[in-house]
């Protein structure tokens, strides 16, 4: 509709420049400028139409209301009839034949190939049917009347049955392009949902990063060395807080605390690999990384003992501790497994020391340990409280390490 408002406004433009333009020739064909005046006049109710329908579609559009088959139809009649409407005014000025053979008789065109925005094969083909059927009218309304034709083959049926035929056509190949769109856009949107649908079940079992570098890649994720950041996270006498408790209370409580450790953790764009029973594996850095993994990764576990300091407080779960070990370093991250089932994992040698660093925080007391890699990425030695060089199960050298909390 805006369209066609644009092309009629365009002609109602047009037209007046036109006839200053080469006002002898205008003043030779139609005679006097009333005729001008008529046409232009024309053009503007006919935009004013356009844009009027354009208001009261937009407004049901907003409100969720769709136009009924019958309106759809009888817009469409309205609108194929404008150049109808345009012939009939200037046939009254000029020989019925040049009009009919003129310019205004392409703007049916025009309408017909703008019916395929409709994305209706049987619009488009109704729009082409109308254009044929009025045009055949006003050949028998405007022929006899014509001078020059008498006595030419323009003043035969057969030259303007020929001429609606291919209208018809016109109607019918903008039938099929409106239909064919009509299934591309269905298969684009029912392409988006299942993605849309495969996000949100991949997002309740990996983390959205990852289910988006499946999707996007297919069923392989390349392996490759990459900086990361490994945080493991433990609760700490998880037997003894459970073992009175129901399965049903004992699921609520875990919801609890790794539903915090879920949006904290995704909040500093980190990726929870997975859940060990009464803790999980994290990783900062892969599949995305930032640059501040490591600060992001201790943000993170001062923000999921916060959380649950909170919750405990008001009462929504008994007292928690928790045991966090941090490390960073190179690790190998990709998909693992047979092509019957794989998994995106993080392997090498810093998961195994986040690992048994997070097991530290028992010997220590704490709740966040962290390797002095990760303190020195984060820039955060000065806050940091230094454990000096400590022996961890499996190394023959120590690593020095760092209480944050």
């Amino acid at each position: 509709m805006a369209i066609l408002a644009g092309v009629l406004g365009a002609v109602a433009v047009f037209f007046p420049l036109f006839a200053l333009l080469h006002r002898t020739y205008y003043l030779e064909t139609f005679g006097s400028p009333r005729a001008g005046i008529i046409i232009v006049s024309a053009c503007l109710a006919l935009v004013g139409y356009e844009l009027f329908v354009r208001a009261v579609l937009g407004r049901w559009q907003a409100r969720g209301r769709a136009p009924s088959p019958a309106l759809r139809y009888w817009n469409a009649l309205a609108e194929t009839s404008m150049p109808t409407i345009l012939i009939a005014l200037v046939s009254r000025h000029i020989d019925p034949l040049y009009v009919l053979q003129g310019p205004g008789a392409f703007f049916y065109g025009i309408f017909i190939v703008l019916s395929t925005l409709r994305l209706d094969f049987r619009l488009s083909v109704f729009t082409g049917v109308v254009a044929a059927a009025q045009y055949l009218a006003l050949f028998a309304w405007l022929v006899p009347q014509s001078a020059a034709a008498a006595g030419t083959p323009f003043a035969t049926a057969p030259f303007y049955i020929l001429k609606s035929a291919i209208l018809v056509l016109t109607g019918l190949a903008a039938g099929f392009v409106a239909a064919e769109i009509r299934r591309r856009v269905r298969s684009i949107f029912r392409s988006m949902e299942e993605s849309q649908r495969l996000m949100a079940a991949f997002g309740q079992q990996v983390s959205p990063e990852i289910a988006a570098a499946l999707i996007e890649q297919g069923a392989t994720i390349e392996s490759r060395r990459q900086f990361v950041c490994v945080m493991f996270m433990d609760i700490r006498d998880f037997t003894r807080l459970v073992e009175k408790r129901t399965p049903e209370e004992v699921v609520a409580y875990q919801n609890a605390v790794f539903g915090a450790a879920i949006e904290a953790v995704g909040r500093h764009r980190g990726v929870i690999n997975q859940f060990l029973g009464d803790g999980f594996m994290a990783t900062f850095g892969a599949p995305v990384a930032t640059g501040r993994d490591c600060a992001n990764a201790l943000a993170a576990a001062r923000a999921i003992v916060d959380a649950v300091r909170r919750l405990a407080d008001a009462g929504q779960i008994p007292s928690t501790r928790l045991g966090f070990g941090l490390h960073a370093g190179e690790a190998v991250c990709g998909n693992i497994g047979s092509e019957a089932r794989k998994q995106y994992s993080i392997t090498g040698e810093v998961v195994i020391l986040a690992f048994r660093i997070e097991q530290l925080n028992k010997t220590y007391g704490s709740q966040i340990l962290a390797s002095a890699e990760v303190v020195r990425q984060a820039g955060e030695t000065a806050q940091a409280e230094s454990l000096g060089p400590v022996t961890v199960k499996g190394l023959d050298q120590p690593i020095e390490l760092y209480r944050l909390a």
